[in-house]
């Protein structure tokens, strides 16, 4: 009755409770993996579809324009389906097609092209550019071959279309990726009786590799042997696609993050003085400096690294500066620690050495006292008790009387009450018939009970003050 001793019982049979969780089932670390691999697998999944019916337009790029001109102006086309930019060169190279729309101009078994009412001219052309007396090219139906089972005329590219060079305005190239390009021409197209044909219109694709191509061509007339000769001049604008800006940037960003966390590097390795931990803080900077190159080699259609871009100046160049002082400076860091870990090996600092305490002197031995005929002194007295041991106070506690048992009492009282006492009175008039009592008190004093405290306590005057003093041999007195 009353123990509090567990009474052993057999728990086979006990109802196991289970924990809720919530509704929050815990995942295993493989379930994660499989989870992370599935995503992984979508996502590439879905940014391969954009590949999907990226050749399917809603229209083909010429087809509305091209009828167009077939029901308002019909006449001979140009199309630039085809634009090369080349800034190394610096040119671009237009890839023209001849198309003509309208029944007088349209080669019979030809229309159709790009979807729409057009097709091949039908009378010879002799194309000329930028008032060149060499023609561009020279364009003749009757080579156009035939497809004997429908009796269409088979469009052959190399029949029907020529390629134009234009040199272009690169005065801006070094703003890449944010450079523009211009260049202006003109084209004329005579046919076989040496008689201008007018150009009804002059049009390029949109977008190209890496460039966005805008075309805005006029109707213009040269004067050849007094007489005007209709022509057809545009204006070619060349621009950067936004996609391609966005990510030249963020490389940009990239590198010069990569660049600052080297400084970084600096500041943690020379707040280190392990050698190893520096060589970790080295090996990731210089990893740095070769990674750089890469990415700025990554920047799409970028300039060559002699073109003087403004990206270079701004970021590459200094970006490979930065990074190289902050390896050469952790590589100085690593041989100043070598240095000083190899000159206290040798010789061990001044300031990392603590003095070695003296050695106390040995205490001298005791002599031993040598035999004489002297008697030997008599012993010493205890000290005579003093007479006003009745009057101190605190009688339960053990008490010692030091001044007293010297006969200073009357010199402490003298000097206290006059050097105390506002205002202060003569030597003459001190005396009073009240007792002076002396009590003693055990303190604590540096962690060990060897304190007394004294108490003069005189006669009740005004301006009189009580005073605690320390003695130099360890008792407080209070006064």
């Amino acid at each position: 009755m009353g123990g509090t001793s567990p009474i052993g019982r057999s728990r086979g049979n006990a109802v196991h409770l289970h924990t809720g969780t919530g509704g929050i089932v815990p995942l295993q670390n493989v379930t994660v993996l499989i989870f992370a691999l599935i995503f992984s697998l979508l996502f590439i999944i879905a940014l391969s579809c954009a590949f999907l019916g990226a050749d399917e337009e809603d229209d083909p790029p010429f087809k509305s324009m091209l009828n167009d001109i077939a029901t308002n102006d019909p006449g001979v086309v140009l199309l630039g389906e085809n634009v090369d930019v080349d800034i190394d060169e610096p040119s671009v190279t237009v890839s023209w097609s001849l198309v003509a729309c309208g029944d007088s101009f349209e080669l019979d078994g030809s229309s159709g092209i790009h979807e729409s009412q057009c097709g091949l001219p039908s009378m010879a052309l002799w194309i000329y550019a930028d008032n060149s007396p060499e023609p561009a090219t020279i364009y003749d139906p009757a080579t156009i071959p035939y497809v004997r089972n429908t009796g269409q005329r088979r469009r052959i590219e190399n029949l029907v279309r020529f390629d134009s060079d234009y040199t272009i305005d690169v005065h801006k190239a070094r703003l890449y990726p944010f450079d523009t390009y211009f260049l202006a021409s003109t084209l004329r197209a005579v046919n076989a009786s040496n008689t201008t044909v007018p150009i009804r219109k002059l049009s390029t694709i949109e977008q190209v590799t890496s460039f966005l191509v805008a075309i805005s061509d006029v109707e213009s007339y040269e004067i050849i042997n007094g007489t005007q000769v209709p022509t057809r001049d545009f204006d070619l604008y060349v621009t950067r696609p936004g996609q391609l800006r966005f990510y030249t940037l963020l490389l940009f960003g990239v590198n010069w993050m990569l660049s600052h966390v080297t400084v970084g590097h600096v500041i943690l390795a020379r707040r280190l003085v392990d050698i190893r931990s520096m060589t970790k803080h080295l090996v990731s900077a210089f990893a740095i400096l070769l990674i750089i190159p890469q990415l700025r080699n990554s920047m799409p259609d970028s300039p060559d690294l002699d073109d003087g871009a403004l990206i270079d100046y701004i970021g590459f160049i200094p970006q490979m500066i930065i990074s190289a002082s902050c390896v050469l400076t952790i590589l100085f860091l690593i041989m100043l620690r070598e240095y000083d870990e190899m000159e206290g090996k040798q010789t061990p600092r001044q300031s990392t050495r603590r003095p070695s305490p003296t050695p106390l002197p040995r205490p001298p031995l005791p002599r031993t006292p040598k035999a004489s005929s002297n008697p030997p002194a008599p012993p010493i007295p205890p000290p005579r008790k003093s007479p006003l041991r009745p009057l101190l106070l605190g009688a339960k506690v053990r008490t010692r009387s030091i001044a007293m048992e010297r006969g200073e009492a009357t010199c402490l009282k003298d000097e206290l009450n006059t050097g105390f006492v506002f205002p202060p009175i003569s030597h003459a008039n001190w005396y009073d018939s009240s007792p002076l009592s002396f009590f003693a008190v055990p303190h604590r004093h540096n962690g060990a009970r060897r304190t007394v405290s004294e108490v003069l306590q005189g006669p009740s005057r005004p301006g009189q003050i009580h005073l605690s003093l320390l003695r130099n041999d360890g008792w407080n007195l209070s006064l």
